[in-house]
């Protein structure tokens, strides 16, 4: 009964949510709102859920004095820090407990909160992601390296988006005619991100939701269980 219980229920909320798709009236479209609302309070403790689990995994590292502990407590500063001054002061117009902090706003020209969000952790996500530039330039060396057809194709396609999007490429083809336009690189480049790109990119956004229309029908019919905590 454990284990048929949840089975049932989640093959009824997704045959309504389903039906409430291909039709939007009640009470099906009312069933569909209320289980949505259901979702983001259910969303909310499982966001308080993930907070107690960081909190107690930074703590115990620290405590144990584990490999690179120092990260850890520099994380949990930040975290609480984050907490207090949104406790605190609120963000963007909501106010907190203390108010809106109007003499920290004349200081910092924003609140706390905000600031910290603008000037640390905007920037510091910034530099998190430039250091994927070098992963990513790693990745395209090897998968321009000429190996069969399609590698080939990959490789002239890129050189040919880079200089068109570089203005040596428009000087290297400036000195075409403008009956030959398409064969100028930035032209060329804008045909490539349009039409080829943009064909690829449908393909793989298809393929990703036949990919979750299968995965979601597997869970319905319970065929797929590793939810329950098991694949049985």
């Amino acid at each position: 009964m454990k284990r048929t219980l949840p089975l049932v229920v989640v093959f009824m909320i997704g045959m309504i949510v389903i039906l409430s798709e291909f039709i939007p009236h009640r009470p099906f479209s009312k069933i569909n709102e209320t289980l949505e609302n259901w979702f983001m309070i259910i969303s909310g403790f499982a966001m308080l859920l993930g907070q107690i689990s960081l909190i107690q995994v930074n703590t115990s590292k620290i405590r144990n004095r584990d490999e690179n502990w120092q990260y850890n407590l520099a994380g949990m500063i930040s975290f609480v820090l984050m907490l207090f001054v949104g406790f605190m002061w609120g963000m963007e117009k909501a106010p907190g407990l203390a108010g809106h902090g109007e003499s920290l706003q004349a200081v910092l020209g924003m609140k706390p909160f905000d600031y910290l969000f603008e000037y640390v952790y905007t920037n510091l996500s910034a530099t998190m992601f430039s250091l994927l530039a070098f992963f990513i330039a790693s990745a395209a060396y090897r998968a321009f390296i000429i190996r069969s057809f399609e590698s080939n194709l990959l490789m002239i396609t890129a050189v040919i988006v880079i200089l068109g999007r570089s203005s040596f490429g428009a000087m290297l083809t400036g000195w075409l005619p403008e009956s030959w336009n398409i064969l100028h690189l930035p032209k060329l480049t804008d045909f490539i991100m349009e039409f080829p790109n943009s064909a690829a990119q449908r393909a793989i956004m298809i393929s990703a939701a036949l990919g979750i229309i299968g995965s979601s029908l597997r869970i319905i019919l319970g065929i797929e269980r590793s939810y329950l905590g098991s694949d049985k």
